[in-house]
């Protein structure tokens, strides 16, 4: 499943310069020209006999590219973190930020053929919002009360309370468009609208894509076919990007990061991501319902070992909250919560305690490292007087018998593109996937409030105050804030990359491009 005061927005950053190094590699602006040709051939750390093109279960690192290469949503994330339009082409909300209109495009083509219509986006939707519907997008569309046409080209949402970040939520990847027959969609066709038509997929093996001739993006889609590879070796993955064999990799072993750089014909791109580790303790259960408790070994645990031995500097130190500086309304006024066993030691003693023993569930399910990180999270804690003990858990089912079962396990979150999901989904009391099983009144208040705020600079002030009460109330330990990093043939051209998934926002098809 990312120091700290930073003046500028670090992905912003990190994008600027990737453009600026591109440009000096390759000979300045002539090389963010694209050159249409030639077959993409990209090597995924995922893949399984089980893949699908169903929307509703695409989940892994293997089929969410495909959600990007062969459909389009009505809204996606550009490459600065902002929620653009794709399919809908403007939208708006009335008085209240529960009434949302969505005018779509007009002349789009499914690759059958079929122009798309308010019908069309409808039943999609709808596929995912039926009472037997089996998607992990469901629970985002809980809040639609009505989902209507207004025309061939305009949709209207009602919610049952204002959500100022609906537009972002609809971006979700599940939710692609496609073309419908009586108010019906065919989940497993393949067929949408997007820059490649999906020709053939393997599940477990590989997919292959055709350029869409008639693609409604006249600057996007350069490469003639793109072929997605299921290669969840690392050392297969990586020997086929220095061999030529493949153009392009998805998670790179950081470990190996330094030797790959080495090599003349690869390039290592890294861009700050959503992605964050995590420790979280079950706030319901002893000793980590004792909020002294849970301070003494958030203050215990070296977040720069993390960052330096399981992340090799592919990271940023974490603060005890999902929201790292790729977001938006990250707070970079929030100090950088540190190793301090003077301060583990004096939470200690308010919670009436001299010494401390607890339980550590890991695994490398959760995250690569998992292990390593347990025996260093033992190692600083024992100076504190808090004795770890690391549970070596067994990696199948890890997150069906571990994860928000015992009282304090590894985790690890790709974080969505709002502030609004991950709270809403990871924090809210009662939320489905609050793995701290987290209570604070006053979160939820603000979280509410924030959800249909439309002062921006209020809402800032919202979300930065939940930052707060997650970091110095919350159960999370957060460790590192990730980059995603990968790699690429020096022939393999590209923008500023998005932060928003790997890969460029996994827009990798229809962005890049051959120099």
């Amino acid at each position: 499943m990312k120091a700290r005061k930073l003046a500028l927005n670090r992905r912003q950053a990190l994008a600027g310069m990737a453009a600026s190094m591109l440009m000096a590699s390759t000979g300045g602006s002539a090389a963010l020209t694209p050159k249409k040709g030639g077959r993409l051939r990209v090597a995924l750390a995922g893949g399984a006999t089980s893949d699908t093109v169903d929307p509703a279960v695409m989940d892994s690192p293997f089929t969410i590219p495909i959600a990007y290469t062969a459909f389009n949503h009505l809204t996606e994330i550009d490459s600065s973190g902002n929620i653009v339009p794709e399919l809908a082409d403007e939208w708006s909300s009335g008085k209240s930020p529960a009434e949302w209109t969505f005018r779509l495009r007009k002349g789009v083509e499914f690759h059958n053929g079929k122009t798309m219509t308010a019908d069309d986006v409808i039943a999609s939707i709808n596929y995912h919002r039926g009472d037997d519907s089996k998607s992990a997008a469901k629970p985002f569309l809980d809040a639609v009360e009505e989902l209507k046409a207004d025309g061939p080209d305009r949709i209207q949402i009602r919610l049952k309370a204002p959500n100022v970040d609906f537009p972002s939520t609809i971006s979700d990847y599940h939710f692609v468009i496609l073309p419908s027959a009586d108010g019906k969609v065919d989940p497993l066709a393949g067929v949408g609208t997007g820059p490649y038509v999906l020709q053939n997929l393997d599940p477990g093996v590989g997919a292959v894509f055709s350029r869409n001739p008639n693609y409604f993006k006249s600057d996007r889609a350069f490469f003639d076919e793109v072929e997605l590879r299921s290669v969840i070796d690392d050392a297969a993955r990586n020997n086929a990007l220095i061999t030529g064999e493949v153009d392009v990799i998805d998670q790179v072993p950081l470990q190996i990061a330094s030797r790959l750089k080495q090599v003349p014909t690869v390039k290592i791109e890294e861009t700050a991501g959503t992605e964050h580790y995590t420790l979280p303790m079950r706030t319901d259960t002893a000793p980590f319902n004792d909020l002294n408790v849970r301070m003494a070994i958030k203050h215990a645990i070296d977040r720069d070992a993390v960052v330096e031995k399981i992340m090799f500097g592919y990271a940023e130190p974490g603060n005890d909250n999902p929201i790292s500086s790729a977001y938006r309304y990250f707070d970079s006024s929030l100090e950088l919560r540190k190793y301090d066993p003077d301060k583990a030691k004096w939470y200690l003693k308010q919670a009436g305690l001299s010494s401390l023993k607890v339980d550590l569930s890991v695994a490398a399910a959760p995250f690569p490292g998992g292990v390593e990180t347990g025996s260093l999270v033992q190692d600083a804690a024992r100076a504190v007087g808090i004795d770890v003990n690391v549970i070596r858990e067994v990696d199948d089912g890890y997150w069906s018998n571990v994860w928000m079962q015992r009282p304090w396990c590894a985790a690890s979150w790709v974080g969505p593109a709002s502030e609004d999901w991950i709270f809403t989904n990871a924090y809210a009391q009662g939320a489905a996937w609050n793995d701290t099983f987290w209570k604070n009144e006053r979160f939820n208040q603000l979280l509410v409030a924030a959800r249909a705020e439309q002062n921006d600079n209020l809402r800032r002030e919202m979300y930065a105050e939940m930052q707060r009460l997650v970091r110095d109330d919350g159960g999370v330990v957060v460790l590192s804030y990730n980059s995603y990093v990968m790699g690429l043939r020096d022939n393999v051209g590209h923008g500023p990359l998005a932060g928003n998934w790997r890969l460029d926002g996994y827009k990798f098809a229809e962005r890049w491009w051959f120099s």
